[in-house]
């Protein structure tokens, strides 16, 4: 069976990385959403929320039976050898995102020759995407709806809501 690990913070998932775990899961038996639990970053929801997004978006698409997800820490190499994973799935946005994965892939390669890392080029509507900018706009009120699946856009204003009433 070929285990895929798909990494990141999702905070929160967005349509450029629900495109790449559509994408992804074709290559693969079983594609692992893992979600990062690092105390580095200051993520806007913790990671039981994160992976409670991602579950309920993974249920909305039916053909993305083979994907499961889970929070994880400590080092992905370790965290995708424990899993059985053979493959690291990482997204591309722009030349600056490939300088850093690729240091990153070559130390993981390093470290476990056993896995390697495919890298998915963002579909051309995502290109500019991210969590952060995400985050920026609901912040501000502004519509996020073309942004992340339908299914978590009041999960993302109801944060910012209870922030701002604490």
């Amino acid at each position: 069976m070929k285990i895929g690990i798909y990494p990141g913070s999702f905070d929160p998932i967005t349509l450029g990385h629900l495109d790449i775990i559509v994408r992804a899961s074709g290559l693969v038996d079983k594609l692992i959403i893992g979600v990062l639990q690092n105390n580095a970053k200051k993520p806007l929801f913790t990671a039981e929320e994160r992976v409670e997004f991602i579950e309920r978006v993974i249920k909305e698409k039916t053909n993305l039976t083979s994907v499961q997800v889970e929070a994880f820490d400590g080092l992905l190499i370790n965290y995708a050898a424990q899993k059985n994973a053979s493959i690291i799935v990482r997204g591309l946005r722009a030349i600056t995102d490939f300088e850093y994965e690729l240091q990153i892939a070559q130390t993981n390669h390093k470290l476990n020759t056993k896995i390697d890392t495919v890298f998915f080029t963002t579909s051309v509507e995502y290109s500019y995407l991210s969590s952060s900018v995400v985050k920026e706009i609901a912040v501000y009120g502004g519509d996020i709806r073309q942004f992340v699946p339908d299914c978590i856009v009041q999960s993302v204003y109801d944060k910012y809501n209870s922030i701002r009433s604490v």
